[in-house]
């Protein structure tokens, strides 16, 4: 079976260390967790920032001192930021890391609820927008699936276009508002994939080494991280990214499947190169 990728998404922009004083911060909490995590295994880093005091930011600058921190300390390393940012933020806030002509962004293909109060708004002239400027710029997009609509969206899109070539999905499953982190929703969206193109499975909270297994038993890759699960186990607060890339280690290693470098993950990924 293919290597398996794992990605680490390290801070995002909900978590807050007052539910866990392991999420960083600072550009200095946030480069240090994201070598951690590549020397545990992560060969690519999901990227949002924040402000010293935890504030979620989509500044180009503060995106840009980040990126090159983490540089310093693990060069060969993916780098994926977020293009979306926190559900408040306007398009123009959402594109400011994408003026740094990253490797690789996320790319949200739809509209959905977002917790109790909030609206997660990629309309159709968003999505569009987005994608052709990564095309433009050789970025490469990751998908961000929600629920089925979105995959539905991402391949009208690739008939129309807009986006080309194999596309990387990352099935995001557990969001209030979205499929749900079951076993037959991962299965029906792996089932419902193009030949040719490939996934990570990520889900919120206790689901996430569920799903975490599910793909590597089905020729998957594997996301875990802060952003989307604070727990080691049941009861446990994750002291660090790196116990929670550590735990998606074994457990890829359990199913036969081999970690993939940075190198490795490129070509999987189809990516151009790298630094």
């Amino acid at each position: 079976m293919e290597k398996i990728i794992i990605t680490a998404c390290i801070c995002g922009a909900e978590v807050t260390k007052l539910q866990n004083t392991a999420v960083p911060y600072t550009i200095e909490e946030t480069a240090q967790q994201a070598y951690e995590a590549y020397q545990a295994g992560a060969s690519v880093i999901h990227l949002h920032v924040r402000t010293d005091e935890g504030t979620p930011t989509q500044s180009k600058e503060r995106f840009k001192k980040v990126i090159n921190a983490i540089y310093q300390l693990c060069p060969d390393v993916i780098i994926q930021v977020s293009t979306g940012g926190s559900t408040s933020m306007s398009f123009e806030e959402r594109m400011q890391p994408l003026l740094l002509f990253p490797e690789m962004a996320s790319l949200d293909c739809g509209t959905c609820n977002f917790g109790s109060n909030d609206i997660f708004v990629n309309t159709e002239k968003m999505i569009t927008d987005f994608a052709v400027y990564m095309r433009e710029h050789n970025i490469q997009p990751e998908i961000e699936i929600f629920d089925k609509g979105m995959m539905d969206t991402a391949y009208r899109l690739r008939r129309n276009g807009i986006l080309c070539g194999p596309i990387h999905f990352n099935f995001m499953l557990g969001v209030c508002g979205g499929m749900d982190a079951t076993k037959e929703n991962l299965h029906f969206l792996i089932q419902s994939l193009a030949k040719g193109d490939t996934y990570t499975a990520s889900a919120l909270g206790r689901h996430e080494f569920e799903m975490a297994k599910e793909a590597a038993l089905h020729h998957g890759h594997i996301r875990v991280g802060l952003e989307d699960n604070l727990y080691l186990e049941r009861g446990v607060l994750a002291t660090s990214n790196k116990q929670l890339v550590e735990k998606a280690v074994n457990l890829a290693k359990s199913c036969k499947r081999e970690i993939a470098s940075p190198r490795q993950a490129r070509n999987i990924l189809h990516l151009l190169g790298g630094n």
